[in-house]
C-alpha cells in the first residue's frame, strides 16, 4: 500500500500562498486518484481539489476554484496544491489521500483508502 506524507504549511497573511507537497512511497502513485481535503476545528473533512490517475481530470471545490492548483508528478511520486489568495476560512489542517478508483473522480473520503499524516495551514487577517 502507498504512504503518503505531508509537507509545506504553515502560516500566512490573508493574500498570500503557500505550496503544499505529498510525497509517497510504497507504491506508485500513478495507480491511484488523489486528492486534498482539509478539517477545521469542528467542520467535517471536506474535499479541497482531486486529480485523476493520469492529470486528465480534475475537481476543485467551489470555495477554492480559481485559487489552488492540484498537480503530480508521477515521475517524483509526489502530488502538490498551490493555494494563492489565500484566506482565513482557508485555515485547516490539509491531508493528502490516496484512491485506487481511478474510473472516476471522487469527492467523498470513504472511497479514499490511503491517508497522510495532515499539515496545519493558518491564514492570519
Amino acid at each position: 500500500q502507498v504512504q503518503l506524507v505531508e509537507s509545506g504549511g504553515g502560516l500566512v497573511q490573508a493574500g498570500g500562498s503557500l505550496r503544499l507537497s505529498c510525497a509517497a512511497s510504497g507504491r506508485p502513485v500513478s495507480t491511484y486518484n488523489m486528492a486534498w481535503f482539509r478539517q477545521a476545528p469542528g467542520n467535517k473533512r471536506e474535499c479541497v481539489a482531486v486529480i485523476s490517475w493520469s492529470g486528465g481530470s480534475i475537481y476543485y471545490a467551489d470555495s477554492v476554484k480559481g485559487r489552488f492548483t492540484i498537480s503530480r508528478d508521477n515521475a517524483k511520486n509526489a502530488v502538490y496544491l498551490q493555494m494563492s489568495s489565500l484566506k482565513p476560512e482557508d485555515t485547516a489542517v490539509y491531508y493528502c489521500a490516496a484512491s485506487p478508483l481511478t474510473h472516476t473522480v471522487e469527492v467523498v473520503t470513504s472511497l479514499y483508502d490511503t491517508w497522510g499524516q495532515g499539515t496545519q495551514v493558518t491564514v492570519s487577517s
